[in-house]
């Protein structure tokens, strides 16, 4: 870096999410090489604060809509008035902005302008539907934007075909060390026995997350399966759903749904295998987590991102998709009927996810942003 940059970020909230917490990092880290860098929510309706921001980053508020007024075409233009006032203001060199609608927001904003607008796309798009309107936004806004940086290779893959003008780059999302500690914390010895053999999930309750498939791959299970627990972490719409299938599956005294835990890392360190058993991700953190703290994985090589992580074999199993659920549950089998196995796809792991340390995704962006 040759002299200090002027970057304004742009997310919609400030509550927790992954896309909250990717940005707070780069802010943090931006600021902390001595860059001078702003944060601003966009729909600032959620005030709260997710994770820590430097108290050298600047954090810009935005006018709330009254209370009971309708989003009309008119307060939309509004908006987009105030954040073109607000990058010109700041004299930006970039304008880094997170999740479609904040996306085309700030490249229409910044339009004309002379600042180079990076947007960064946090799902996989031909398996998350964003509307017909957005959808045309984006296919019209997009190859302006300066950089569109996505998380995987199967994202940049996708963006080649469908939009083939816009620029696109590759950076994952950082694995931050030690994680944050939020509430609830949710005492381990609370849910299974102090001499449990652990296999975590973690997320949203959802159809997405294919936790049903997890289920039932559980219950198929062979062999000395007494000791092992399946603890899904998490809340959302599928709640009822699966603890009807749980006790459906004879599965109640090892099967636990015990909702969101802040304290994750405990989890993670008290696991003896992670499963992600989404059908479709943007990104999967909570499996680069796991690898992080160093315990053996089971992922559906779903799109997008679980074989950008995983080598099979060698530091996690992929399970194809159309393996289905007999496929995830020999996977499961083979690591919890193998112990030396299951420890050496742990060490693995832990020394894959390094590629993804903060400092690395980091040096990525700096990267991206010298080649201005």
């Amino acid at each position: 870096m040759n002299q200090p940059r002027k970057i304004l970020v742009l997310v919609s909230s400030l509550g927790g999410g992954g896309a909250e917490r990717v940005a707070t990092h780069l802010c943090n880290a931006w600021s902390a090489a001595g860059n001078r860098v702003s944060l601003m929510a966009t729909f600032p309706d959620d005030t709260s604060h997710g994770y820590g921001l430097s108290s050298k980053v600047q954090l810009i508020t935005a006018a709330n809509t009254p209370p009971g007024q309708p989003k009309t075409l008119w307060r939309q233009l509004q908006r987009l008035r105030r954040l073109r006032g607000l990058i010109k203001s700041q004299q930006a060199d970039y304008v880094v902005a997170f999740l479609t609608n904040v996306n085309v927001a700030g490249i229409i904003a910044a339009m004309g302008l002379g600042v180079r607008v990076i947007v960064c796309e946090r799902i996989y798009p031909p398996r998350f539907p964003i509307g017909r309107a957005l959808a045309t936004l984006r296919r019209l806004t997009y190859p302006r934007a300066w950089r569109v940086v996505v998380q995987t290779t199967a994202t940049e893959q996708w963006f080649a075909q469908a939009l083939p003008r816009a620029t696109t780059t590759v950076i994952p999302n950082p694995l931050v060390l030690p994680l944050e500690d939020a509430p609830p914390a949710l005492a381990i010895t609370d849910v299974i026995p102090t001499d449990a053999k652990l296999m975590l999930a973690a997320g949203r309750l959802d159809r997405q997350k294919g936790f049903a498939d997890l289920l039932q791959a559980f219950a198929q299970l062979r062999g000395d399966t007494a000791p092992w627990h399946l603890v899904v972490l998490g809340e959302g719409p599928e709640r009822e759903a699966l603890a009807e299938q749980i006790q459906a599956l004879g599965l109640e005294a090892r099967a636990h749904l015990p909702g969101w835990a802040g304290n994750m890392a405990d989890w993670y360190s008290r696991a003896d295998v992670f499963v992600l058993s989404s059908h479709f991700e943007g990104f999967p953190n909570t499996l680069l987590e796991a690898m992080g703290h160093g315990v053996a994985c089971v992922a559906y090589d779903c799109p997008a991102g679980p074989a950008d992580l995983i080598e099979d074999g060698h530091s996690g199993r992929l399970v194809a998709p159309n393996a289905g659920v007999a496929g995830l549950a020999e996977a499961m089998q083979q690591l919890i009927a193998d112990a030396p196995y299951r420890e050496t796809l742990a060490a693995n792991a832990a020394t894959a996810a390094e590629r993804f340390a903060e400092h690395r995704v980091v040096a990525l962006w700096s990267e991206l942003l010298d080649a201005a």
